[in-house]
């Protein structure tokens, strides 16, 4: 598994963000702008390649 450190950043008045790695952006073959899904299971956060279109 691999792993990163990054820092939590303000982006709005209610919204946080987290850069990702630009490596793994290019190895999961996303692009800017794509929609992707968010679960909080157990305390982490899952991200992935959203599946609606």
């Amino acid at each position: 598994m691999k792993e990163a450190t990054r820092k939590l950043a303000r982006v709005g008045k209610y919204s946080f963000a987290v850069t990702i790695p630009r490596e793994w952006v290019a190895e999961l073959k996303w692009r800017e702008k794509q929609k992707i899904s968010l679960k909080l299971d157990r305390g982490a956060i899952k991200v992935q390649k959203s599946g609606k279109r």
